[in-house]
């Protein structure tokens, strides 16, 4: 073989190594790289693998820390019925001083009307131009002409700033003058009740310790208030009937646990012997903090001693109506009463040994005992709070509640029952409409809430109308709705029924419903005499109100008008923020206005027959309508109130700034009665309803919240009042 011929085997075995060494490199990288995705899969895996885990414990622990809350609320809620009786002895006694009024008024505020109006200033009326004499004279004419007329506009308007101030000082006058007369007449009035209550008369006495119980500040929420009354002057006996708690006060659960393999919560069972004696000691704290408040509000010595029944609503099982079965009943002289330290006593050895009470053995199972003496017994001064002929819906038990929601819709022409208690899938009532036309499947939610529906309850209401494809969604509350519920429900197939308007709906169909406890005693809304509520109602300040310091509930927004009272109510209207509205009362027949005449606003000062038309606001308002209810024509049923952003003012403007809004409700002399809340306002809206004065069947007048709000300003709003605007 030939030097040429190796050198070219040399050449191609080089090749061919080179060529083995490139490809076992490229699978050394394959193989490196695979590894190396390996690698990373596996650490891939371990982070999501811990991650999971992490997630795991941290879903444990809110769930663990979840069943722990709520132990520890039953646990509360355990110690709170177990201390009922200590707590309630540091509660502060009732007063009669403690209604008594402030006779100081603020002082007179004219705000801009006090500032004169400047006059115009010659020197900056300089002739200008003028080049000859006569130029010359003539700018110097034009420039004093300018300042004649300047001078006179300026003259004429502080001429017109004089009339207005001595006219609003003459209304505040008028208001200071009313206001302490009549803080002066309360007063006296109060003087006079504690005379009365010196000499021992009987529906004084009973007025004054019912009230006295009512806004005790000792029981829990939740606890009934109520109470049946007689006092015996003879013997100077106060014989009381007194709602107790029922048995369901004590919580049926001891505590929550997580079952962990399970993912379910199970309720831990309290033991029965347990709740029994639980409740029969809250039964028997009841009565003796009752006593308790009774006697400590005796500043007049009106009593001698006091006969307390304490019971509970049941049902006779001989004829199934209702009727109230006493678990506890006692009769104590003060003497003996005084000697106690209630804050140290066992409940219900007290009762039934130190003072010789009876206490049902079996107060759960409604094992009734004798009362030692009734108030229907007396003979006279009997007198009944609380109770009321309607039913209360804040206490109504949720399947008789929505009972009733289910009735109302059938009432109003609608195919309605409810559904069962467990997989409803958040329907608490069924209807049918059967319109053909505007008809259709409607999902009822029922909300026995006190406070502010949360507008995530709205939302979820929205969710299932979807997911069954319902036609409509209908919320039904107790309390109210926020801005936020409003909000959301505009543009959708939604209502809203707050508790005022479920209240209205409940008594325009001849069924029966109140929110809360009510009284029917009448006096000064303000507060005179005990048992008042501040502006309860409008007029000149009588009417029903509920008691004195007791929590009002979903009525705190909750107005009445009387049609037996004063000639005209003023509604006065304040709000925050700089934006410039105009406020305008619109008088409807259902949801239309009867007029256009009936359309009272800026160009439009007053209906045909004067019962509403704007006025000049009193001190602290913004705005002003004077209404005389009585003088409403008879087919008019409600009263609207609405505020829409002036466009000359604040072109550019929305309702975004109108906060802390409100209406005060003031008697015909401008004493405030009360504060009627409303919604805010809200971005890109210029237009809101404020709310609206409906007519109850009993001709009284409620106030139901608006907040519906309209971005085409008044024009858009007034437009679904049946209005046409040009």
């Amino acid at each position: 073989m030939s030097r040429r011929s190796g050198g070219l085997i040399g050449a191609w075995a080089e090749a061919q190594r080179q060529q083995q060494r490139q490809a076992e490199a490229r699978r050394t990288a394959v193989v490196r790289d695979r590894q190396r995705a390996e690698r990373e899969q596996r650490a891939y895996e371990r982070d999501m693998a811990r991650m999971h885990r992490e997630q795991r414990a941290e879903y444990r622990r809110r769930r663990e820390a979840d069943v722990l809350r709520r132990t520890q609320e039953l646990d509360a809620r355990v110690a709170e019925l177990e201390g009922l009786l200590a707590a309630g002895c540091g509660a502060p006694a009732f007063r009669v001083s403690a209604l008594r009024r402030d006779e100081s008024v603020e002082p007179f505020s004219p705000g801009p009307l006090g500032r004169p109006v400047a006059m115009p200033d010659p020197a900056l009326y300089q002739a200008q131009g003028g080049w000859t004499a006569s130029g010359r004279a003539q700018a110097e004419r034009e420039a004093r002409a300018r300042y004649e007329r300047d001078w006179y506009a300026a003259q004429a308007a502080e001429s017109r700033r004089a009339e207005q101030l001595r006219e609003y000082r003459r209304q505040y006058d008028e208001w200071a003058a009313a206001t302490v007369r009549q803080a002066r007449e309360h007063n006296a009035g109060l003087a006079g009740l504690a005379e009365a209550m010196r000499r021992g008369e009987p529906e004084t006495v009973v007025e004054f310790f019912s009230a006295a119980l009512y806004a005790s500040s000792a029981w829990p929420e939740g606890f009934p208030r109520e109470v049946s009354a007689a006092y015996d002057r003879g013997v100077r006996q106060l014989v009381l009937d007194w709602a107790l708690p029922g048995f369901d006060v004590v919580p049926e659960a001891k505590g929550v646990r997580y079952l962990v393999g399970t993912d379910q919560e199970k309720p831990v069972p309290r033991p029965v012997t347990q709740r029994r004696a639980l409740y029969r000691d809250v039964v028997a704290q009841c009565v003796l903090l009752a006593l308790r408040e009774v006697f400590v509000a005796d500043e007049a010595g009106a009593l001698g001693s006091v006969a307390l029944n304490g019971f509970v609503d049941d049902r006779d099982p001989a004829t199934g109506r209702p009727a109230r079965v006493v678990l506890a009943t006692v009769a104590v002289e003060r003497e003996v009463f005084e000697g106690l330290h209630l804050e140290l006593v066992d409940a219900v050895e007290c009762l039934t040994v130190a003072l010789r009470g009876q206490l049902s053995a079996r107060p759960d199972q409604r094992v009734a005992v004798r009362p030692v003496r009734s108030p229907d017994r007396v003979g006279s001064g009997v007198a009944s709070h609380g109770g009321g002929e309607e039913p209360d819906l804040l206490a109504m038990d949720p399947v008789e509640f929505e009972g009733l929601v289910a009735e109302l819709f059938r009432a109003r022409g609608l195919q309605a029952v409810t559904t069962q208690r467990s997989n409803d899938g958040g329907v608490d009532v069924d209807a049918v409409d059967p319109d053909p036309i505007s008809g259709g499947s409607i999902i009822v939610q029922v909300k026995r809430y006190r406070n502010t529906v949360p507008p995530s309850a709205v939302r979820d209401l929205y969710g299932t109308v979807q997911g069954a494809g319902a036609n409509k969604g209908v919320l039904v509350t107790t309390s109210g709705f926020g801005p936020g519920s409003y909000a959301f429900a505009n543009g959708k197939p939604l209502t809203l029924v707050s508790g005022p308007e479920l209240v209205d709906l409940l008594h325009r169909h001849g069924l029966r419903g109140r929110l809360g406890t009510t009284s029917s005693a009448t006096g000064p809304a303000t507060g005179t005499g005990p048992g008042a509520r501040a502006g309860a109602r409008a007029g000149t300040g009588t009417g029903a109100g509920t008691a004195a310091g007791s929590d009002p509930g979903p009525e705190a927004s909750h107005a009445s008008v009387d049609d037996d009272t004063a000639d005209f109510n003023v509604l006065g209207m304040d709000w925050s923020g700089s934006v410039a509205l105009d406020v305008c009362a619109l008088v409807c027949t259902g949801p239309r206005v009867i007029s256009d005449d009936h359309f009272v606003f800026f160009n439009n000062p007053g209906t045909p027959d004067g019962s509403v038309r704007m006025m000049r606001a009193f001190s602290g308002d913004r705005a002003a309508v004077r209404v005389e209810f009585d003088g409403l024509p008879e087919r008019a049923d409600r009263l609207v109130l609405v505020a829409a952003v002036d466009p000359e003012v604040n072109p550019d403007a929305d309702l975004s700034g109108f906060t802390d809004a409100g209406i005060r409700l003031r008697d015909a002399s401008g004493v405030e009665l009360d504060r009627l809340t409303v919604s805010d306002g809200r971005a890109g809206e210029t237009a809101l309803v404020l709310g609206s004065f409906r007519r109850r069947a009993g001709g009284d007048w409620d106030f139901v919240l608006g907040g519906k709000g309209y971005p085409g300003g008044l024009a858009a709003l007034v437009g679904d009042f049946g209005i046409e605007v040009a």
